[in-house]
């Protein structure tokens, strides 16, 4: 397959870190509530490869979109739409952003280091059942912490629209009364209608490196929504030619459908068509729970580092491809063809937070004494 570069030519024209006028695609112009400007801030377009994932049936072609590469701390789906979100913050004058998810968030790791890029203040409003002593700065938290971002600890399971707003709410309100400046406020995972055209801009990049030629079904990783939102509508604009799945790692398919047919109301598509005849909600891959691991996962995300060098985090990727490789082989009949292509939301540095080293010291520990190998009859070496 070949992938044309046009994107990467059009975004040499602009520095990195610049904010400016923002010209939506053709097909998406006459949408309603268009930002006006974004950031240069993913490191795009990413690449397009094949994937031979260990358990897929043979027939199976899959590729992989590397959205895990779009920058080193900014890796992730979440920087495409911190690029609308964090302009539209910078036009409106304000100084500082707020915003929440899990204490290991990635949205709010890439938003404390895109926000220290552009010369942002951050504030964090993360879930957690421990308190502040008992807190580890590992994984995300850690580079979170790094950048100086403020964080508060509300409980593990506010939910946003009834605890975590007003909170956002009233923490503006003081930082406005400290500072004279507004601070910015940013919902779970960046999932807005400012934040969709991230997405809509990655399915023009997808348009590009002639996705609707090379592929039937689209698969990603469902957490906030925002990411399948802009990938869903983006093909559906585009003459809908491809099937579009998500596999949800928290909530069911009537909450994420539930988000989607919203936005379609915000930009004014409601009209034309719903979630439900767009997008594919593949359930049942959470599994005790949004980011709850098994050792099973571990192994299985090990085993596809070993096979392929791409790593998957215990909380979205590699919950989304062990929900395609089941799916694949016990429900084949949910996909249109047998050309996939698997879009990598990122999350590298959820594998840093702890959960999964003492998987890896207790079974899978491939550190060696050289002295021991060569006293072993069974090491690698001949004596």
């Amino acid at each position: 397959m070949k992938f044309s570069f046009k994107c990467l030519v059009a975004m040499s024209r602009v520095s990195y870190n610049e904010i400016y006028k923002y010209s939506p695609p053709s097909w998406c112009k006459h949408l309603e509530k268009c930002p006006t400007h974004r950031a240069a801030l993913a490191l795009t377009p990413t690449p397009i490869h094949a994937w031979k994932v260990p358990g897929l049936p043979e027939d199976v072609k899959l590729f992989v979109k590397r959205d895990d590469m779009t920058g080193a701390a900014l890796s992730g789906n979440k920087v495409r739409k911190l690029e609308f979100l964090l302009a539209d913050a910078i036009q409106k004058g304000c100084g500082s952003v707020i915003t929440c998810g899990a204490l290991q968030s990635n949205h709010c790791r890439a938003t404390a280091v895109a926000a220290s890029q552009l010369g942002l203040e951050t504030h964090l409003l993360l879930r957690s059942e421990e308190d502040v002593d008992a807190i580890k700065s590992s994984g995300n938290l850690f580079l979170s912490q790094m950048c100086n971002a403020n964080v508060y600890l509300v409980p593990k399971r506010a939910k946003y629209e009834t605890e975590l707003k007003p909170r956002q709410e009233a923490l503006a309100e003081a930082i406005l009364k400290k500072t004279g400046k507004p601070a910015y406020p940013i919902c779970v995972g960046g999932s807005d209608s400012v934040g969709l055209h991230g997405y809509l801009n990655a399915w023009n990049e997808l348009l590009d490196q002639k996705v609707q030629d090379n592929f039937d079904d689209v698969i990603v990783t469902c957490g906030s929504g925002g990411t399948i939102a802009g990938i869903s509508i983006g093909n559906y604009l585009t003459g809908g030619k491809l099937k579009i799945h998500a596999v949800a790692v928290c909530d069911d398919a009537a909450y994420f459908h539930g988000h989607i047919n919203s936005m379609l109301e915000e930009i004014g598509l409601s009209s034309e068509t719903c979630s439900e005849d767009i997008v594919d909600i593949i359930e049942g891959y959470k599994g005790a729970g949004y980011g709850i691991s098994t050792p099973e996962d571990h192994e299985l995300y090990r085993k596809l580092a070993a096979a392929t060098g791409i790593f998957c985090d215990p909380v979205y990727s590699g919950k989304g491809i062990k929900g395609l490789i089941s799916e694949l082989n016990i429900n084949r009949k949910r996909f249109k063809g047998d050309r996939f292509l698997f879009v990598h939301t990122g999350g590298i540095f959820g594998l840093y937070d702890e959960r999964m080293f003492d998987f890896f010291e207790k079974d899978v520990n491939r550190i060696y004494d050289w002295k021991d190998i060569e006293k072993s009859a069974n090491g690698f070496l001949e004596s």
